[in-house]
């Protein structure tokens, strides 16, 4: 009986880890196959700060496959992975001090990762942000939508 119990017990914790997930912590995969792992994110107005984890699960570094997440409105998307194939790999597909860039990481490589933390304070509920990779020839199949605020969206994207 007290082996039923700690199962119990068990479960009941891993399924409550799952209910207090920080909504405010997103973690995305991409790979060798130019592929991100999710096609929608989305963040509730509550989070005053926003934080995002791009892990490589692919094998090839980043100078042949490397891979980044940036975050800006969707109108502005041709115009930075235009300017960021002028700043090259050195500086990681993204254009210096461009204001239209919402967040960004740096480029990583299969089996790595990297973080950006980023404040909601200029984000507009119902605007239309997308996430990309500025990789060359990248942005064209590893894009996704980026939603702020708006409930009802925000519990469809998590499920």
């Amino acid at each position: 009986m007290t082996y039923v119990r700690v199962i119990g017990v068990a479960m009941l914790l891993l399924a409550s880890a799952g209910a207090y997930a920080d909504p405010c912590k997103i973690a995305i995969d991409s790979n060798d196959m130019m592929q991100f792992s999710a096609h929608e994110l989305a963040v509730p107005t509550s989070c005053t700060d926003v934080e995002v984890t791009l892990r490589h699960a692919g094998r090839l570094p980043a100078k042949v496959m490397g891979h980044d997440w940036v975050l800006a409105k969707d109108s502005d998307v041709s115009g930075i992975v235009n300017a960021g194939l002028a700043a090259g790999l050195s500086h990681g597909f993204v254009p210096e001090n461009d204001k239209r860039i919402i967040a960004a990481t740096k480029v990583v490589g299969g089996g790595e990762s990297t973080t950006v933390k980023f404040s909601t304070a200029l984000l507009l509920q119902g605007a239309r942000y997308v996430f990309f990779c500025t990789a060359p020839g990248h942005s064209s199949v590893m894009h996704g939508k980026f939603l702020f605020g708006d409930a009802t969206r925000v519990a469809q994207a998590g499920k």
